[in-house]
């Protein structure tokens, strides 16, 4: 993984909490969260926010998402978002986290990688693909 910096999108934390990151990429998977456990303000709320949550599960969310180091939203981010939205027509939560990992200059952990493919620059890894281009 070298020194590689990573944002973790909403999708990742579910299937790996649920533990469906495909086998070939666990260990690298559990190595970003060691090691590179960077979230958008957007997948905080997501993930915490997420009305579902079984009451006894709460704390032990809200435990791990405390190891989280996370990127608010400041003005170089609302700038970024703003204009991915309008040249890509992104959703505002996918424009946020699309900002912060470019801005951030951090690869983009997701499964959606549609949802992002058009942003210039971006840097992705899905390890839902068979090759790992990172």
């Amino acid at each position: 993984m070298g020194n590689k910096q990573y944002l973790i999108d909403t999708n990742i934390i579910i299937y790996f909490l649920d533990k469906k990151i495909p086998d070939m990429y666990q260990e690298k998977v559990a190595a970003i969260f060691r090691n590179s456990f960077n979230i958008s303000t957007i997948t905080k709320i997501e993930v915490l926010g997420w009305h579902k949550i079984p009451s006894a599960e709460k704390q032990k969310l809200n435990r791990f998402m405390a190891n989280a180091q996370v990127f608010y939203v400041d003005e170089a981010v609302e700038e970024e978002s703003i204009s991915l939205k309008q040249s890509q027509k992104m959703t505002s939560p996918d424009a946020i986290i699309a900002a912060t990992a470019a801005l951030n200059d951090l690869i983009l952990l997701t499964r959606n990688v549609k949802d992002f493919k058009k942003v210039a620059g971006l840097k992705v890894f899905n390890p839902f693909e068979m090759f790992d281009i990172h």
